[in-house]
């Protein structure tokens, strides 16, 4: 659904298949399960078929997952890589041919969890730096979450997910033994700024807080589509999580342009040739549909 796709599983359950069938039938257990279905999704999302990937895979930026993959990251798979579309999704890149873990880097662990501490915070647990070890980017995004709103992970999951309906009371445990009871007593119309008053009880006293209800009076802008050669888009619906380049630079052909994420996919965007950035459309944090323009580049 985040990447647009709801209302296309059956095409996205015959891309499995032939994606599958590209990759040699491999195992697929978690995470190469998800690998596949990564790419297939990556194909409807963009009206490949299984020939285009084979014809214009030189051409395609594919998701980190699929690349990571064919660089042998979760391994050698039996019978190994196809070699053909291997060359195509690697561009150019060395891949592992052993374990993985046979290229790890030892971990000075004094010195990074004191690196660790400076770059978040120094009350954090070596649990903490673990977790951030083996997920950074999910334990950055955690963080960030958890600076924005503390630890939500008190609140029961339905009313989480959910939210509460009025006139319902329930008890939070915010810590091992000590409890709150919060009632939900109604939320009011919106203002001319979308701004709510929600009034409840915490622990039988009567409370208001002023929120921002997002839903309300939302325009979707619709951003620019590319048109030429030279301009450069998303090639799915998502966020722009991390753009490489800045305006002015010379980039080579397979150089990191951008990198679009949705829900647990990433697919970086790359230079299809030797180009210079003549403009970038949209920055980063933006949300962005198929093909909107993101960069343009000029020869």
């Amino acid at each position: 659904v985040s990447l647009g796709l709801g209302d296309k599983m059956e095409e996205i359950k015959k891309a499995y298949a032939d994606v599958n069938e590209l990759f040699g039938d491999i195992v697929k257990v978690t995470p190469s399960s998800k690998v596949v279905g990564d790419l297939a999704q990556y194909m409807v999302s963009n009206n490949y078929s299984k020939q285009d990937v084979l014809e214009k895979g030189d051409s395609i930026s594919f998701p980190e997952s699929v690349k990571s993959f064919f660089k042998g990251d979760l391994g050698q798979p039996h019978g190994g890589f196809p070699l053909k579309l291997q060359q195509l999704i690697l561009k150019g890149e060395k891949p592992f041919t052993e374990l993985p873990n046979a290229h790890l880097k030892p971990v000075d662990f004094d010195k990074e969890f004191a690196e660790f501490h400076q770059k978040f915070h120094n009350g954090l647990s070596f649990l903490d730096f673990l977790s951030f070890k083996f997920y950074p980017k999910v334990f950055e995004d955690y963080f960030k979450h958890f600076q924005t709103y503390g630890n939500v992970s008190w609140i029961p999951s339905l009313e989480f997910f959910y939210g509460m309906k009025n006139g319902q009371e329930i008890m939070i445990e915010i810590l091992h033994g000590k409890n709150i009871i919060v009632k939900l007593e109604y939320i009011a119309e919106p203002d001319e700024n979308g701004i709510r008053t929600v009034f409840f009880k915490l622990n039988g006293q009567g409370r208001a807080i002023e929120t921002k209800d997002l839903n309300v009076h939302i325009t979707k802008l619709a951003n620019r589509k590319i048109a030429g050669a030279n301009e450069i888009g998303a090639p799915l619906q998502g966020m722009v999580s991390k753009i490489f380049v800045k305006v002015g630079d010379l980039v080579k052909k397979n150089a990191p342009l951008f990198t679009i994420e949705a829900m647990k996919m990433e697919t970086t965007i790359v230079a299809n040739y030797n180009s210079k950035i003549k403009a970038i459309q949209l920055p980063e944090g933006s949300m962005v549909d198929a093909d909107d323009m993101v960069i343009e580049v000029e020869v």
